[in-house]
């Protein structure tokens, strides 16, 4: 048995970003981990591997399409499959291996093993007990399914199946049309495969801005996915190496089928927090699973709290991390903050999708007054010349005011552009505080500064 400050519970994004900065802030930390890799699903079965794969069949694409536009003659390349994932396994390897040169830098003692707390105040890991003044619970998510679909990882794969299959397949369908079916739809669809969405709403990527969803759609159409929409799937029925996928149409009632190789199950995700024991520890939980937690990320139950996919709100890496580095800090003392309104979203297509605040149709909604300033890729002169000119950059801004209340941009780095536009609502900036600061030119930023400049007089590229 031992005795620390913090143990935290799950070694994901939010579990060792805590861990790390607990131990910065001085407490005795330690972070309990089943997997045999630190990293949770992020880094082993989820971001990282499959931005490796979208990044190796971005690759493919540019050789194949764009290369001899820029006078570049090479041979059609050709897909080494055992290769690309071992290359997708190395990056896993070199991240996960990365996380636990920082525990040992930072003193974080790893508790190999799977939790539980069997009294407040107490770790179960295997046949030890150890104590800790205070326990975070950062587990995670884990795979949601639907009626009638069995995932074998297999021939029915979840996206954890889907980066480890065994060849590529000829027919894909995909069940979902938000971040992760249309993520690793387009992977497998640059890779040859004849790839189908099916997805029971009547537009892709829910909640995101509608002006974004028919462009984006668009631009996935063009480059060959096929979408069946307003589709309830009925079951999936499997063999060895095929499977048929019947759906019902919400528009006439009518029955239909489609055969694929691989069918990818995308329909999102839920709280992972099985063999905790919280129900015992009389934790209270939230109809869909999820941990309720205060504004200071505790639990009813005192010297536990909870952060990450594990409790309510958007489930992402970095909404985790954020988490994890508050409640370390409001544990030692602090004032630990997260800003929810300030928390971006990206989709790693090729155009990437990014957004931060409010839609349009929130805005409508809640009656809210706002002028809108809108710059296509088109005008870019960096964009032009990569071949990258497809999307626009979108700025909502308090038409009284000014002040920014939401962007979302669909083109090439829009997942690194959108963070000029967090920066800035962070501090409460005007779209005008964004025209009247200097871009470097030529630079895909430049069409930020555009579409703030049309929130005003105009944008000069326009």
């Amino acid at each position: 048995m031992a005795n620390y400050d913090v143990i935290i519970i799950g070694s994901g994004p939010g579990g060792y970003v805590c861990a790390i900065r607990c131990a910065q802030l001085g407490l005795k930390t330690a972070c309990v981990e089943g997997r045999e890799t630190l990293g949770g699903t992020c880094l082993n079965v989820g971001c990282i591997p499959s931005k490796a794969m979208l990044h190796a069949t971005e690759m493919l694409h540019e050789a194949e399409h764009n290369f001899s536009k820029m006078g570049l003659g090479v041979a059609k390349p050709k897909v080494d499959w055992k290769a690309m994932l071992a290359y997708k396994q190395d990056t896993i390897d070199a991240n996960t291996k990365g996380i636990e040169f920082l525990f040992k830098k930072n003193k974080v003692d790893w508790l190999k093993g799977w939790g539980s707390i069997p009294e407040a105040g107490k770790v179960k890991v295997g046949d030890d007990v150890h104590e800790a003044k205070h326990i975070v619970i950062a587990t995670g998510s884990d795979v949601s399914t639907l009626p009638g679909v069995d995932v074998d990882e297999k021939v029915v794969v979840s996206s954890t199946g889907a980066l480890e299959l065994g060849k590529i397949p000829k027919t894909m369908v995909v069940i979902g049309a938000g971040v992760i079916g249309l993520e690793l739809g387009s992977v497998y669809s640059r890779l040859g495969a004849d790839v189908t969405v099916i997805e029971y709403l009547d537009v892709i990527t829910p909640g995101m801005d509608a002006e974004i969803q028919k462009t984006f759609q668009r631009i996935l159409k063009k480059q060959g996915l096929k979408f069946i929409m307003g589709a309830a799937v009925q079951g999936v029925s499997a063999t060895k190496t095929k499977a048929k996928v019947t759906y019902k149409l919400k528009k006439d009632d009518s029955e239909a089928t489609i055969d694929a190789d691989t069918v990818l199950v995308a329909t999102g995700r839920k709280p992972y927090t099985d063999g905790l024991g919280l129900a015992e520890l009389g934790v209270k939980m939230s109809e869909r699973g999820q941990v309720m937690t205060d504004a200071h990320w505790a639990t009813n139950v005192k010297g536990i709290y909870a952060i990450g996919d594990a409790i309510a709100g958007p489930m992402l890496a970095h909404k985790a991390e954020d988490e994890g580095m508050a409640v370390a800090e409001t544990i030692a003392g602090q004032a630990g903050h997260v800003n929810y309104g300030v928390i971006p979203g990206v989709i790693y297509t090729h155009p990437e999708v990014a957004n931060v605040g409010q839609t349009e149709e929130q805005l409508k909604e809640a009656g809210h007054a706002y002028k809108v300033g809108k710059f296509s890729f088109m005008g870019n002169g960096r964009a032009k010349a990569n071949f990258a000119a497809d999307g626009f950059v979108k700025i909502l801004a308090d038409k009284e005011t000014d002040r920014i209340l939401g962007a979302h941009i669909i083109g090439p780095m829009a997942g690194d552009l959108i963070h000029e536009i967090c920066v800035a609502m962070e501090f409460g900036a005007a779209a005008e505080d964004l025209a009247r600061t200097c871009h470097a030119h030529p630079t895909y930023s430049e069409a930020v500064r555009e579409a703030a400049l049309d929130c005003g007089d105009g944008a000069i590229h326009a």
